[in-house]
């Protein structure tokens, strides 16, 4: 007698399973604990096999002689049914691997830990990188699969573009990436550690344009003494020549940081994540002071003016250069103030590189590693920042007429 599904349904289980039989070799099996479970008996090559075709109800009495009647059309053929499933379940299990290892999870996990060791602004535009240019192409690409030609293609269609700056940190990025799957041990050896040989076309190393000539600095100077803005914003122009550190890092200053009485400013460097010191002369401990009676009662130094609880914004300071009349396009920007240190430190007042690049927060190269040369010249940067400020006031006071400009 065939089965229905009120015969399913009242059959209740025992200490022992119990068989319900459906007919050509279709059956189930009611376990004591209550379960459910649809099996098919067949024979094949003169041996007796058993086929699984899931749980009752999740897989209905119509649908298990549905798969029993697919299974009988096989041994009809001559197939086996049982290394059907099985290669259907391996050939699955294989695109879910290959799935979980695709180039684009591996990013993602290199991603993970890259992006603490830089700012948010270039761990985003890295990301927007890919997403945009390489995950179209091998994003999901078992990593497996990944060879030096598949990336040289990729490579090739970006450069085709016209962005060579981007192929070059697609590069660097892919290269990084593979390095990781190797850490992994998802793979043994990656097959793109050098492609500069591919670039055509060499990225070209964009500078910020800054004001280098001592005479042309004292005029700078001269024109933000006299510019007539917001209280935060006039400390900012006048400090950030004394300190030279990266604009972001200015904006995001904390008092909690800065030691008066001492002349230190403490913080992490944004770039290269590691600590930085940087001597305040006594022309910025000056500047501080003043400012300190207008901010010191919150946590940042330079408070933006809609909110206190965030900085000036990023364009605030070049925006007041360009009101000063400087074009921070092609003459002078936040960020140039650090090229202008940098020139005149050594070919004006004769520092060595070094203790230069230092106080830059630049990674100093050393013949002997820097696991070796721990020197931080930091009596020797004291002494040249002290220098550095009274040189400006100098150059300040180098003529007595601020120039007009357009």
């Amino acid at each position: 007698m065939k089965l229905t599904d009120i015969i399913i349904k009242k059959t209740a289980p025992g200490k022992k399973p119990v068989y319900l039989f459906d007919g050509r070799g279709l059956y189930l099996t009611i376990t004591p604990a209550g379960g459910k479970l649809w099996r098919m008996k067949y024979r094949f090559d003169g041996k007796e096999k058993l086929l699984s075709f899931g749980a009752y109800p999740d897989v209905s009495l119509a649908d298990a002689r549905t798969r029993r009647d697919e299974a009988k059309k096989l041994l009809a053929n001559g197939t086996d049914p049982g290394a059907v499933k099985q290669a259907q379940k391996a050939a699955k299990q294989a695109k879910q691997e290959r799935a979980a290892n695709s180039f684009k999870v591996v990013a993602e996990k290199w991603f993970k830990t890259w992006q603490g060791k830089v700012t948010g602004a270039v761990a985003s535009r890295q990301w927007s990188n890919l997403e945009r240019h390489i995950f179209p192409v091998i994003g999901s690409m078992p990593i497996t699969n990944i060879t030096r030609k598949t990336v040289i293609h990729v490579l090739r269609e970006v450069e085709a573009r016209g962005i060579s700056d981007t192929v070059r940190k697609a590069r660097t990025a892919i290269n990084q990436i593979m390095e990781k799957a190797m850490d992994d041990e998802l793979i043994e050896h990656n097959p793109v550690p050098s492609l500069d040989r591919i670039l055509t076309n060499k990225a070209s190393v964009k500078h910020m344009p800054a004001i280098t000539d001592p005479v042309k600095v004292g005029a700078l100077l001269r024109a933000i003494d006299g510019y007539q803005g917001q209280p935060e914003v006039n400390a900012a122009l006048k400090l950030l020549p004394l300190v030279f550190v990266r604009p972001g890092e200015l904006r995001t200053a904390k008092w909690a940081d800065i030691d008066l009485d001492k002349g230190e400013w403490r913080y992490t460097a944004s770039k290269t994540k590691t600590p930085h010191l940087v001597p305040l002369a006594t022309q910025a401990v000056e500047i501080l002071r003043d400012l300190q009676a207008l901010t010191g009662g919150g946590d940042l130094v330079f408070p933006g003016l809609n909110s206190r609880d965030k900085q000036i914004s990023n364009s605030t300071i070049n925006a007041a250069l360009r009101r000063m009349g400087y074009c921070t396009k092609t003459e002078h920007t936040a960020h140039g103030f650090r090229a202008t240190a940098r020139t005149l430190l050594e070919e004006e007042l004769g520092f060595k590189r070094e203790e230069i690049d230092h106080q830059l927060a630049h990674s100093v190269p050393d013949a002997l590693g820097r696991a070796y040369n721990r020197t931080e010249y930091k009596k020797a940067r004291r002494a040249m920042m002290q220098q550095w400020a009274d040189y400006l006031d100098r150059l300040r006071e180098g003529a007595q007429v601020i120039p007009l400009r357009a």
